[in-house]
């Protein structure tokens, strides 16, 4: 187990190089906080979807709050468990403010998804109201 989790922990430092070196070589200045935003933004953004999916269809009913809350969950667990490595292993740093950081990008990601499906709702209701 103790190999597997070395393993993984490697991978793990291993993507966080190349997103930092890729992002240093595109010329962006990101620090170690602003990839935790955009990283964790997306990718939790996108577990997100897919978990709404999934759960969309085994409901077959709305259920975007327990989506919100089960991603909310993972991406959490994730966070920890990376910030946990990075203490381990001592590549990176392990901040509590990073896991904050980074919980905050998929909040963030979450909300600009809340705001474009409430326009869309709006702009479908005013629709509505106008062909009625």
């Amino acid at each position: 187990m103790k190999d597997f989790i070395l393993f993984i922990a490697e991978i793990i430092n291993t993507l966080h190089d190349l997103i930092f070196a890729f992002s240093r070589s595109m010329g962006w200045n990101f620090t170690d906080k602003d990839l935790h935003l955009w990283v964790f933004g997306i990718v939790g953004i996108l577990a997100f979807f897919v978990v709404n999916k999934v759960f969309k269809y085994l409901a077959q009913y709305s259920i975007t709050a327990i989506s919100f809350i089960y991603t909310f969950t993972v991406v959490l667990v994730v966070v920890f468990a990376i910030e946990i490595q990075q203490g381990i292993t001592g590549r990176g740093n392990m901040e509590f403010h990073d896991a904050v950081i980074s919980i905050w990008g998929f909040v963030l990601f979450f909300a600009i998804y809340l705001g474009l499906r409430g326009v869309l709702y709006f702009i479908k209701k005013l629709f509505r109201k106008i062909r009625s």
